[in-house]
């Protein structure tokens, strides 16, 4: 009974530190903007800041988990 136990913590800790990790949030470093998610109403503010930085390098890489 005491191991059925200990094998249910183990793993709901697993489950709780997989969900803290995707869904925690994060930080940026000093001088980074923060850390934003994409979607259709914010497209135009990527665009913007993509177009503005025209003198850099840019690289835009979308991934996606399909």
């Amino acid at each position: 009974m005491k191991r059925k136990w200990i094998i249910w913590a183990i793993v709901a800790v697993v489950i709780f530190t997989v969900a803290y990790y995707f869904y925690g949030g994060g930080t940026t470093p000093t001088g980074q903007p923060q850390l934003v998610r994409l979607n259709s109403n914010n497209m135009s503010e990527l665009k913007d800041a993509f177009n503005n930085s025209a003198s850099s390098v840019r690289l835009l890489v979308m991934l996606s988990p399909t």
